[in-house]
């Protein structure tokens, strides 16, 4: 696995966006940007990269955990796939192993945990999708956070992303349950 580089980003929320004060959230994501193999080639094996989202979920989620600096409430991942890889590149690096070391490192995880991939060019944002690791209605803790590195995904390039929180949304008044719809 060759990895370029890993950028990690941590916010504190203490209002929502019209100024209303909330409890402090914290959310914390990891960037890992890493080369593609199958970047332009048409590849039907990709199991190369479960390993390499099983690797660095064992790698990031436990530094993640420590940079919340309390117990996580909320996870996700997300793939930014380089122009000459395939969608299909980012699924493999999320779904099949990532979401197992996360899972331990948060201390749970019985709700599917979020995901979002896509491609998209040098400097692209992709949204990391959050929610409740244990309980996957409710709609309060269903949050994202909007990231990027400058300088990937190069075209033969893969961001992996993974994020955790400490809470819901700031301010949330959506509902909890599948009664809100």
């Amino acid at each position: 696995m060759d990895i370029r580089k890993t950028v990690f980003t941590r916010e504190i929320i203490a209002s929502d966006e019209m100024g209303n004060p909330c409890e402090p959230i914290t959310r914390v994501a990891a960037m890992a940007v890493v080369r593609n193999p199958f970047a332009g080639i048409d590849q039907q094996d990709l199991s190369w990269l479960f390993n390499v989202g099983a690797r660095l979920g064992q790698s990031l989620a436990p530094e993640l955990v420590e940079m919340l600096g309390g117990q996580p409430v909320c996870n996700g991942k997300a793939a930014l796939i380089g122009s000459s890889g395939a969608m299909e590149h980012g699924a493999a690096v999320l779904h099949p192993a990532l979401g197992k070391p996360v899972r331990a490192a948060v201390g749970g995880g019985k709700a599917l945990m979020p995901s979002n991939h896509k491609v998209g060019a040098l400097g692209g944002c992709i949204d990391l999708p959050l929610g409740h690791k244990d309980e996957p209605w409710s709609f309060d803790y269903i949050d994202t956070m909007t990231i990027w590195v400058p300088d990937a995904p190069r075209a033969d390039e893969i961001v992996l992303c993974t994020g955790m929180s400490d809470g819901t949304r700031a301010y949330p008044r959506v509902g909890s349950g599948p009664s809100a719809t």
